[in-house]
Parts: structure tokens; sequence; C-alpha cells
């Protein structure tokens, strides 16, 4: 009996034990499960996204070819430390191949990451092309097990060749085609650490907000076994916009042909710099800005820095002679010439040489004396004289007709200290004297020694474009219009255009005419002789001055020659601008502008003849 009862409280100590180990068990896994709901774990994600990078915007040449435009750049890297170090040769040889990068390049770098093993970045500066290239031979190199995985907490990794994109990259396809007007960028580094561009001169500044104008594309959904997204009606697809295309009114053609022009003529003359422009006159597109001094933005040189800047806007000097039309129109405004009236020319006590001309003449003005560059075979000068053959005493003797407020006004009328508006920044305005100084001696009746140099180009500066623009006047009735590089605006396939400004009325209409015939006069019968083509309407003033650097005149000039062409469909104002030609040996009349900068221009015309903006009639002749 006793030993019954002990195997029954066996056989409970053991039920006990058994029942005790069991919820034991049961309490461990209840925890398990209640810690691992509970904790967070690590588990793919169901959901992904992806971004496409956007780009600047484009310059697009008026015959639609692309000066400059951005492209996506890819970086290539891998970690070093899942390479196999015995198939290291076969990856840096299918790197280098596919790649285009030279092999000795591609082992330096892999060596020294193996010193140190990690992550090594092997080119940022990989194109679409070859990003697509470099993608399939990650795979291919997965196959080839060219990287190994390695354990981590929790598993195994393998990384292998990467390739991302990196940010973008500026391409100026024609190299120093428009430069500098086009400008230069600079890289910068975005907030999500990709490589971005901003302007920093000529119409890359000028427009920089607008190119830069851009949004990511973004894709994000669920994905499916393979990581690629599964797109459905949750799925959020944003189409990448780039940045605004700017299309400029300048065609290609005409402007590499006029580059190609200056280059020869700067060579020939030994000019420090030459500038031309074409601009329509009624409408003030500009057709074309060309320098001889270019660079290539892609690669800047430190020889290249004087180049940077559009000294066509940025370079302020004295003008000289081109400016005696622009005073002669505003004495014409005035009513202040009769007409048929003769001007004396202040020859010395008027006698006349052998050859029956009259020596230079000799102006005394305050304690200066002015004289004139040609001898003249009249002891009287007629308005057109004065005109035909840039008579700086008969020029000052017509602006001495007008009040300082008069001469002051009008010269600012004319654009003079003020921008002209053109689509380019840094611009700048030049000086003149103030309107005190024009009228110091008005009361007095004498002549005002600043209204006298103002005058002819000399005792104020301006800029090219400030006279292209002044210029334009007497080709446009008498109205003055402002330049524009830029046609219109494209921003996500929409065209964005400013409105066309009404020109402002500077001068009378039978005033600008007046001007006209005497321009068109010069070149037929005066210093622009050699602007003459026959079949086109041509007229034009020459300007040669004397460069003045710390207060002083040096010898350095400064060549012009500013008019326009017209052939009864088209019509242009051109201006050439030679600066410092060579003027010493037997070269030394080349900074006469009739011998520099009328040849440039009578090129710049056949140019645009060739290239048929203009068709010569047979019923407009040159008349010598």
């Amino acid at each position: 009996m006793s030993s019954k009862l002990n195997d029954n409280d066996n056989k409970i100590k053991k039920i006990v034990i058994l029942f005790f180990f069991i919820l034991f068990l049961i309490i461990i896994l209840i925890t398990s499960v209640y810690f691992t709901i509970n904790n967070e774990r690590d588990l793919p994600r169901l959901e992904t996204s992806k971004k496409e990078l956007s780009v600047r915007g484009e310059i697009i040449s008026a015959d639609n070819f692309k000066i400059t435009s951005s492209k996506k750049i890819y970086k290539a890297s891998i970690d070093s430390r899942y390479l196999d170090k015995n198939k290291k040769e076969l990856f840096i040889k299918l790197f280098a191949i596919y790649s285009n990068i030279p092999y000795e390049k591609v082992k330096e770098k892999i060596d020294e990451s193996l010193r140190n093993p990690g992550y090594v970045v092997l080119s940022y500066n990989i194109d679409s092309r070859t990003a697509k290239n470099l993608k399939e031979l990650g795979f291919k190199l997965r196959k080839l097990d060219v990287f190994k995985a390695r354990k981590v907490d929790g598993g195994r990794i393998l990384r292998g060749l990467s390739i991302v994109e990196s940010g973008e990259k500026r391409v100026y396809s024609y190299e120093d085609t428009l430069t500098p007007v086009v400008g230069y960028i600079r890289k910068y580094e975005s907030e999500n650490g990709k490589t971005k561009v901003k302007g920093i001169k000529g119409l890359e500044k000028k427009f920089n907000d607008l190119l830069n104008s851009s949004k990511d594309g973004v894709l994000s959904g669920n994905r499916d076994v393979l990581s690629y997204i599964s797109f459905n009606k949750d799925s959020t697809i944003k189409k990448r916009v780039d940045g605004a295309n700017l299309v400029l009114n300048i065609p290609l053609k005409l402007q590499k042909n006029n580059e190609s022009i200056l280059d020869r003529y700067k060579k020939k003359l030994g000019a420090e710099e030459i500038i031309v422009s074409i601009m329509e006159s009624h409408t003030g597109k500009i057709l074309s800005l060309a320098s001889s001094n270019r660079f290539n933005p892609e690669r800047i040189y430190q020889k290249d820095i004087p180049s940077l800047n559009v000294n066509a806007i940025e370079y302020q000097y004295e003008p000289g002679s081109v400016i005696k039309p622009i005073s002669i129109a505003l004495v014409l405004d005035k009513g202040r010439v009769k007409k048929n009236e003769l001007f004396f020319a202040y020859n010395t006590k008027g006698r006349a040489n052998s050859k029956g001309e009259y020596p230079r003449g000799r102006y005394k003005l305050d304690r200066f004396f002015i004289k004139d560059d040609h001898e003249f075979k009249k002891h009287y000068l007629t308005l057109d004289d004065i005109f035909m053959f840039s008579s700086n005493i008969g020029t000052l003797q017509l602006a001495q007709r007008l009040s300082g407020p008069e001469f002051f006004e009008g010269m600012k009328r004319f654009g003079f200290t003020r921008k002209t508006g053109i689509d380019l920044p840094y611009e700048k305005i030049g000086v003149m004297p103030k309107v005190w100084q024009f009228a110091a001696n008005d009361k007095e009746k004498e002549d005002n020694v600043f209204k006298a140099t103002v005058s002819y180009g000399q005792g104020m500066t301006s800029t090219f474009m400030q006279i292209m623009k002044a210029y334009s006047v007497f080709n446009n009735g008498g109205k003055m219009i402002t330049p524009k590089i830029v046609s219109y605006i494209e921003l996500d396939n929409e065209k964005f255009k400013k409105d066309t400004l009404e020109g402002e009325r500077i001068i009378k209409k039978s005033t600008a005419e007046e001007i006209k015939r005497l321009l068109i006069k010069t070149v037929q019968k005066g210093t622009g002789k050699a602007a003459q083509i026959d079949g086109l309407e041509i007229g034009g003033k020459t300007g040669t001055a004397q460069v003045a650097e710390g207060g002083k005149y040096v010898r350095k000039y400064i060549s012009s020659f500013f008019g326009f062409v017209n052939d009864g469909k088209s019509s242009y104002t051109i201006g050439v601008t030679v600066v410092d030609p060579i003027s010493t040996g037997k070269n030394w009349y080349y900074y006469y502008a009739a011998w520099s900068a009328v040849p440039v221009f009578k090129e710049t015309i056949n140019n645009l003849v060739k290239l048929n903006y203009l068709t010569p009639k047979k019923d407009i002749i040159s008349k010598n």
C-alpha cells in the first residue's frame, strides 16, 4: 500500500514539473512574440521612390542651334572591401574600356583604395550613354563574381559597381562662339549634394534664375519582388521640368562669319580688340554682337581673363567724331541752322596755299586751340562740308547755338549717361560734364569749352552699344529702340515674349531724314567712301579718338564707323569699333577709321548679302 502511494506521489510530481516546464515554455513563447510584435523590425520597405534630376535650360540661336546646354553627369564608385582581389585586374580593364578612362588612372585609384579599403569614387563626370553602359557592366561583374558578399549583422551584403546621378555639366557646343556675350558659369553643390551651375557673366548671368527654374521628376509607389516600382492609382508621377530655354535673335552662321572677319582683321591691324554689331533698325533685334577677343567657357585660362567682359557694354571710352552727327542733329532739330548757311573755317589768315587749299583751321577757345584734321579747298564751309569731312571747328560752332541745358538734355535723350536696356548684365553708362558746366558761359554769350569738346566726342565717355542705339534713330525716322538679344523664353513648351515697345521719339522725322542724307553723302563723297557697295543704301560716320590714361592722352587710338544699310526691304544699323590698331612703321595710318573700321564695316555688309539678309537693287548705285 505504501509503495503504491509513493508511486502516485512521484507521478504527480512529474506531472507538476512537466506542467510548469510547459508553462515556462509558453511564457517564453508569449514573451518572445510580444517583444517581436512591439519592437521595430528591419523589414524591406514596401514603398519606394526615385528622383529624376532636372537640368539648366539651353541657349539657342535664331536658326535653332544649341549654343549651350546642360547634360546629366553620373558618379561611378565601388566599395573596395567587396572587390575580389584575385579579379582586381579584370575589373580595372573592363571599367577602363567601358568608361573611356585611362587604365593607369583607374588602376591608381583602385590600388590606393585597396591599401585603405572602403568607398572610392572612380569618376564624377560620366555622361548618360557611358552611364548606361557601365550599369550593364555592373550586372556582368556580379555574374563573374568580381564582387563578393560580406557578413554583416543579421546577414550578408553584396555591393558592386554603383552608377548614380551626380549633377549636371554645362556644354558649349561651338566653344568660343558668341563669347563673351553668352558668358560663363560656376559650379556649386546643391542642398541634395548634386553638382549644379550658376551664371557669372553674360546671358548666363542675366537669365540665371530662369535658366535654373527647374524641378526634379519624382516616381513613387509600391515595389515588386525585383525592387522595381509597380505603378497603380496610388503611385505618384511628377514629370521632370528643365529650366527655361533662351531663344536668341542671333543666327549662328551670321555670328560665326562675323567672328571670322574679326579674327582676320585683328591679325592684320594688330588691334587689341575689334567689336561689331548688327541690329534691325526698326525692331532693335540684335542679329550679331561679335568680338575678336573670345574664350571657351568650358576651359577658361589665365590669358582669357581680359576677354571675359562684354566690352560692347562695359568698356567706356571717348567716342570721337562719331558723336558729331548727334550734336548736329540736336542743332537742326531746334531749327538753329539756316538753309545754305556758310561757316567760317578759321584757316590761318584766310590764305590759300599754292594748290589752292586752305591750311587746317585753328579755332581759339579759352586758352586752347581746336584744330581740324583736313585741309579744305574753300574758306567757308557748308553744313555738308562740316559733316562729310568731319570738321571739329564747324561742329563746335553749331553746338554753341544750343544753351547748356538744351545740349545736355539732348545728349541724354540720345541715350548717353543712361543704360541702353540691352539684356546683358553689368552695363556701364559713361560720363558727361554736368549741366551747369555746359551752361557756364551762356549769359556771356561766349563759347563753352564743354559744349565744344563734347560736340566732337571728347570730354565724355560712352559705350559701343550706346552709340549703336543712338545711330538707330537716323535710320528709324527719329525714333530710338531698345537693343534685344533674346527673342523669347521657352518654359515647359510655352513661349514667353516681352511686349515690343513703341520707339521713343528723339528728334523730328525731318531731322532724322536730313542726318540720314548727310550720312549717305559721307559714304559717297566723304570719309566713308570705302564702305560703298552698289545696289545698297549705305550711310555712316568715321571716328578716330585718342585714348586717355591716367588723365593724359597716350599714343593709343580707338577707330570707329557707325552707320546703316538698307535694301528697300531690310534695314540694319551697324557699328564697328577697333581698339588700338597698330599705328607705327609702314602701317601708321591704320589708326584712321577709314583704314581700319570702314573695311570691317564693308565686309560685314558683304556677309549680310552672302547670307541673303540683304539683296542689292539695280536702281541703287553708289556715286563716287
